[in-house]
């Protein structure tokens, strides 16, 4: 099982970049999977999600610039981020967990089974 996240970095704030991240050797439309951040300095926090039930959820400070989708032809989750804060500049990671989560600890990192290596996203002028 293999978590492989793309798509990372240098943008203008404003801009938009959109990561992937691409699942092998399993079918992720029965996983959770999970996009996190990580700024320099500070722990890793949860950015958005898309259950194994097809719902997405967002984190509030993401919400309405960021865009969670699955191609499930592809084995592949993406994160389409727009209108990019300077406080968005991290390395992202995507996370998968099998089957449903509950909504109350999409969240928590630690519920996560598998990860990607990360990608660097910063948000510069």
């Amino acid at each position: 099982v293999q978590l492989q996240a793309s798509g990372g970095g240098l943008v203008l704030p404003g801009g938009s970049l959109k990561l992937s991240c691409a699942a092998s050797g399993f079918t992720s439309d029965y996983y959770t999977i999970g996009w996190f951040r990580q700024a320099p300095g500070k722990g890793r926090e949860g950015v958005s999600y898309i259950n194994a039930d097809g719902r997405k959820f967002y984190e509030n400070s993401v919400k309405g610039r960021f865009t969670i989708s699955r191609d499930k032809d592809k084995n592949v989750i993406y994160l389409q981020m727009s209108s990019l804060k300077p406080e968005d500049t991290a390395v992202y990671y995507c996370a998968a967990k099998y089957n449903r989560l509950p909504v109350g600890v999409l969240s928590q990192y630690n519920v996560y089974t598998y990860w990607g290596q990360g990608t660097q996203v910063t948000v510069s002028s």
